[in-house]
């Protein structure tokens, strides 16, 4: 029988949506601290994602153990798959067993911004042996800094992420894959198909209010609901406002009119 028509499998090219991990330390010890940092806020945000991790930040007589660091990022629940370097990094890189990705950044490698560097922004989308979209976690706001609005009027299309320090507001659809988080509450004028995280700091006041409702994810505070649970009729594909109730997501339906 003729491989191409095995009833078992088939190899064909495909692309696959992976983040990209930007390495700029060779201090294994303070990422770790960083990495708990950012994401015991939302443990589940990351869980199970795909990662490439980009050395290409390094000085060129800087060298990092890679079998390490993913184990580090296995330990935040996110799944290493390669490695993007440098042809100069190749030889040491090769070393860890990560296989070698090639990534087509639109802004180059030495554009990456730092995470911090702006209240938010719209990822980028480059190519590691898929779409990878170079997502910016911002630094939070210390207590009694003025909260800090970021409008979004374009849509968002798989892969890209937004992070807002204060509110959210999105003027276009949210497609499939794409995800907003805010640390307060998110605003989103259109069909919300993505992600939505709020109250990312532990701000369990924060709400989501969008005009239809057909979440992957929805979440305050860390306290979230996945699409394995199905909306009830009233709430699915409707104006809604989300809060939460003591430890409960609540959805109500929006009175428009």
């Amino acid at each position: 029988m003729s491989p191409k028509k095995s009833p078992f499998f088939e190899l064909r090219s495909g692309s696959v949506d992976t983040l990209l991990f930007v390495v700029k330390t060779t201090d294994l010890d303070a990422m770790r601290t960083e990495l708990n940092r950012r994401f015991e806020a939302t443990p589940e945000f990351f869980a199970n994602d795909v990662v490439a991790i980009d050395v290409r930040r390094l000085n060129a007589d800087e060298r990092l153990p890679l079998a390490e660091v993913a184990q580090l990022l296995d330990s935040v629940r996110m799944r290493p798959v390669g490695v993007v370097a440098l042809p100069e990094q190749h030889g040491w890189v090769l070393e860890a067993g990560l296989p070698l990705l090639e990534a087509r950044d639109r802004r180059g490698a030495g554009a990456t911004k730092a995470a911090g560097d702006e209240a938010a922004e719209t990822a980028e989308t480059s190519a590691a042996a898929a779409v990878v979209p170079d997502t910016v976690l911002a630094e939070p706001v210390p207590l009694g800094t003025p909260s800090q609005t970021l409008v979004i009027d374009k849509p968002l299309r798989s892969g890209q992420r937004i992070y807002a320090k204060g509110d959210l507001v999105v003027l276009g659809i949210v497609s499939y894959g794409a995800e907003v988080i805010a640390e307060g509450n998110i605003h989103i004028y259109a069909p919300l198909r993505g992600r939505a995280l709020a109250g990312v700091q532990g701000n369990h006041d924060a709400r989501i209010f969008c005009t239809c409702l057909e979440p992957e994810l929805i979440s305050i505070a860390g306290i979230y609901r996945t699409t394995e649970n199905p909306l009830p009729a009233d709430v699915n594909g409707k104006a809604v406002q989300i809060w939460l109730d003591e430890e409960k997501l609540m959805i109500e339906p929006l009175r428009l009119t």
